[in-house]
């Protein structure tokens, strides 16, 4: 089994555990990526046994995965009260703070997040780290007027290098028609009060950075899934 493999079978089975939170009649987020897909297929075959759950997905892709797994949908105009939101990161650190967003849906899956009673983080042990940054951009999703005086204003409170996110050689736009920046931090010490300065400059839609949301933690390595809480001060 090569590594990519290997890491995707030990993002499954945080995935399964992660599905073990979800009771009968609950409304569920469900998050986007690689990881959320392995959760949205476990639910999948539960429905299918007689679980009943309505999903709130934060992307298409996963709403298009969701109903073609019989999940019920949540429409976005709705209000909703999310029980459990179950979502990868691309990087977490030991205080449980998060980097996502490198699938581009933060926006939406912080929304869900916030939203949700319990908020459930699934990675694989190599998304672990000490101090958030570094190998891991920070994705910042801004609106496209003025974007580049944005970035400048992102590059001096954050002390990164911000570089517009291009697909297939075009801009990339979210589902609700921003561009999304990717910040290159060389290390990110403080991500509370780096959120709260981004969150003050103009132009910014949200960030990727998600601090002191997590309540679980559930994490798959060679030797098992195991899990963290939060501490709440």
């Amino acid at each position: 089994m090569s590594q990519v493999d290997s890491l995707d079978e030990l993002k499954r089975q945080a995935a399964l555990k992660a599905a073990e939170y979800v009771r009968d009649g609950m409304v569920v987020g469900l998050g986007t990526g690689s990881t959320a897909k392995h959760m949205v297929i476990a639910l999948g075959e539960q429905v299918r046994k007689g679980l009943r759950i309505r999903g709130v997905p934060t992307s298409r892709e996963t709403a298009d995965l969701a109903r073609r797994h019989g999940i019920t949908l949540i429409e976005s105009v709705d209000e909703w009260v999310i029980d459990v939101a179950i979502d990868g990161a691309d990087q977490v650190d030991p205080q449980l703070n998060l980097i996502k967003g490198g699938g581009g849906a933060l926006l939406k899956e912080k929304i869900v997040a916030a939203s949700a009673k319990q908020f459930i983080v699934v990675v694989d042990h190599t998304k672990q780290v000490p101090v958030l940054g570094n190998t891991v951009p920070l994705p910042i999703e801004v609106v496209p007027f003025g974007w580049g005086s944005t970035a400048r204003q992102i590059e001096e409170v954050s002390g990164g290098k911000a570089t517009l996110r291009m697909r297939d050689d075009q801009i990339f736009h979210t589902e609700a028609g921003h561009y999304i920046v990717d910040v290159h931090i060389a290390a990110i010490t403080n991500p509370r009060d780096l959120e709260a300065q981004l969150n003050q400059i103009p132009g910014i839609v949200e960030t990727g950075l998600f601090v002191g949301r997590t309540h679980l933690l559930l994490v798959a390595a060679p030797e098992g899934v195991e899990s963290q809480s939060a501490t709440r001060s």
